[in-house]
């Protein structure tokens, strides 16, 4: 099957360098990005404020989690921290999502709603979403918190989890290819004992919420779209204890669990690509 060709010379313009690299790849059957995917220095400036944001957010959280604290109250104060500093939670009334950030424990695997009714208690291990609009510009990432002492096995998912990330991030350069993030990712996961879950990936932010590329995490080297610097895009391997297959929440429509009921794991940063690597924007 043909790959769609998605770089367009412009008009009345020479040919650059950057120009040629990407024909080339191009070319050569490869999915790269459009021009749109490129961001200009002034939108990466306003996605990089937006971050700072965020990450304040969720160095907030780090401070106040502790067993006992309803996710609802998780939600207020993520909600009262990106409003107070002149931003909007992106999450909320996102295709009908309810709240201001995701709260995933334990074999929640991700978009976890919270709710006065559920509580944190010692051992859970949960996982905060926070994602911030600031003046148009959209940035996004999670942490993982262990709630006060867990299990070993919980702590090893949860450390090897982040350890996914950052042999996410070490293999992703320009001009390699989105398919190197998730085929390292899942050599690095199954190696540990653990699966990948694969109906879910990163994406492309920061002039919307998700935007291309889909960001899997797992894969085959050299496949997925072509990584060009001025991309903007997260990487947040979701790690399962047991099986990969996931369900949704048939009453909520949001919360996806592990089908087999074990516990899951998820780290997220969003990246700028630049000429030498990535930079991390939000954390």
């Amino acid at each position: 099957m043909r790959v769609k060709r998605n770089w367009r010379l412009i008009a009345g313009q020479p040919m650059t360098e950057l120009d040629k690299r990407i024909l080339s790849f191009q070319n050569n059957g490869h999915l790269v990005p459009s021009r749109e995917l490129l961001k200009t220095p002034e939108q990466i400036e306003g996605i990089r404020q937006s971050g700072v944001i965020n990450t304040g957010v969720l160095d907030l959280i780090e401070k106040e989690i502790k067993a006992g604290m309803s996710t609802l109250e998780i939600n207020q104060l993520v909600y009262d921290y990106t409003v107070g500093h002149g931003a909007i939670p992106a999450p909320l009334n996102y295709e009908g999502f309810p709240k201001s950030v995701c709260t995933s424990i334990n074999e929640v695997v991700c978009h976890g709603i919270p709710s006065a009714d559920v509580i944190l208690k010692e051992g859970d291990i949960i996982n905060v979403d926070v994602s911030t609009i600031l003046n148009g510009y959209y940035s996004d990432a999670s942490r993982m918190f262990i709630i006060g002492e867990t299990t070993p096995e919980k702590k090893r998912l949860v450390d090897v989890t982040l350890e996914c990330l950052h042999i996410g991030m070490e293999v992703a350069k320009p001009f390699s290819f989105v398919g190197d993030i998730g085929h390292a990712i899942q050599q690095y996961a199954e190696k540990n004992g653990y699966s990948v879950v694969r109906d879910l990936c990163g994406h492309g932010v920061g002039l919307a919420f998700h935007e291309e590329p889909e960001v899997a995490h797992f894969g085959r080297k050299n496949t997925g779209m072509l990584l060009v610097p001025g991309m903007v895009f997260t990487i947040e391997p979701m790690i399962n204890m047991g099986r990969y297959e996931v369900e949704w929440n048939r009453k909520d429509g949001w919360t996806v669990t592990t089908r087999d009921g074990l516990p899951s794991a998820q780290w997220e940063h969003t990246f700028l690509m630049t000429e030498t690597g990535l930079e991390i924007l939000t954390h």
